[in-house]
C-alpha cells in the first residue's frame, strides 16, 4: 500500500507542478499587458476601458481573496 501512496502522491505532484506552470505563464501574461496598460493609449480610453479593467480586477479580487482568506473568504 506503500507503493501505491507513493504512486499517488507523485500523480499529484506532477498535476499541481502542471497546473502551477500553467498559473505562473497565466500571470506573466497578464503582467505583460498590464505593463502595456492592457493594450489602449491614454488618449483612446473610455469607459468601456474602465468597465473592462474593473471587470479583470474583480475576477482577479475573487482569486487573491480565496488564496488570501481575504473578503467573503475570512475567517
Amino acid at each position: 500500500m506503500t507503493t501505491r501512496r507513493a504512486t499517488d502522491n507523485a500523480k499529484a505532484l506532477d498535476a499541481f507542478i502542471a497546473t502551477k506552470v500553467e498559473i505562473d505563464a497565466m500571470l506573466e501574461r497578464l503582467k505583460a499587458l498590464s505593463d502595456d496598460h492592457f493594450n489602449t493609449h491614454p488618449d483612446e480610453i473610455n469607459w468601456g476601458h474602465v468597465g473592462t479593467l474593473n471587470h479583470y480586477a474583480s475576477l482577479l479580487r475573487q482569486i487573491t481573496d480565496s488564496a488570501f482568506k481575504e473578503g467573503e473568504h475570512a475567517a
